[in-house]
C-alpha cells in the first residue's frame, strides 16, 4: 500500500482530526507527524514535483548506450 498524505491544523487541546480514510475497518496504522513551517512547503513541493524531466528518449538513449560491456 503506498502512503497516504495529509495535511490538517492542530485543533484545541492538541487534537487532530482527520476526514475518513479509505482504511478498513480495524486496519493497523502508524501515524507519523511532522511539524510544518513556512519553509516546509517548498521542501515538499519540491519531493512532490515528480520525475517527468528523466522520461525522455535522448536521455534513456544516452543511459542505455553508457552501460560498460561485459
Amino acid at each position: 500500500m503506498r502512503p497516504l498524505r495529509l495535511t490538517t491544523k492542530v485543533r484545541s487541546g492538541g487534537t487532530v482530526h482527520l476526514d475518513a480514510l479509505p482504511l478498513r475497518e480495524g486496519q493497523t496504522v502508524e501515524v507519523i507527524l511532522h511539524l510544518m513551517d513556512e519553509s516546509s512547503d517548498d521542501f515538499s513541493a519540491l519531493g512532490e514535483s515528480g520525475l517527468e524531466f528523466w522520461h525522455n528518449e535522448i536521455d534513456d538513449a544516452t543511459w542505455n548506450d553508457a552501460l560498460p560491456s561485459a
